[in-house]
């Protein structure tokens, strides 16, 4: 038998019910006040060779607006940060993109210089060849494939480095 009280036994699954309210309501508070603390994540893009993928955020973006010439060339100094996939000769390079970079428009570049037409699709695919190709001006071991946002103006890049296998 309890020593309490008529009554006061009923307040105690109140009050730990109040408790873990109070510990609830400043979880979801501590939460929301990291993810305000947070940027935004950039777009992704992504590259497949085979089985194998490897995708990045932006080197460079401001939430879809145009960049301007300093944030480019601070663009540039990022590339020591580029991820890299190894393409095989007879292999297909399957890039594929968020909807926003598609939305803008992009184009890919191959070591600094257009390789293909504005696209506004998530998905194209390129023969592995071209990459490693005398024609194209993409001879060598190593190629840098950067994607362009933007079609009129350049409002994100992002840059991977494509080996050969």
């Amino acid at each position: 038998m309890t020593t309490l009280p008529r009554g006061e036994a009923a307040d105690v699954p109140r009050a730990v019910r109040r408790r873990r309210a109070v510990a609830v309501a400043g979880a979801v508070s501590a939460g929301l006040l990291v993810l305000s603390a947070c940027d935004k994540p950039s777009p992704v893009a992504t590259i497949t060779v085979g089985g194998d993928s490897v995708n990045s955020e932006a080197l460079c973006y401001n939430d879809g607006d145009t960049l301007n010439a300093d944030s480019l060339k601070d663009c540039v100094k990022n590339t020591g940060d580029v991820k890299s996939i190894k393409v095989g000769q007879d292999e297909t390079v399957r890039i594929g993109v968020d909807p926003k970079i598609a939305d803008a428009g992009w184009v890919v570049l191959v070591n600094g210089r257009q390789f293909t037409d504005s696209s506004k699709e998530t998905y194209r695919t390129i023969p592995s060849s071209a990459f490693f190709n005398v024609q194209y001006g993409t001879q060598g071991e190593t190629n840098t494939l950067t994607i362009q946002m933007g079609e009129k103006s350049n409002k994100g890049v992002w840059s991977f480095k494509l080996k050969k296998d």
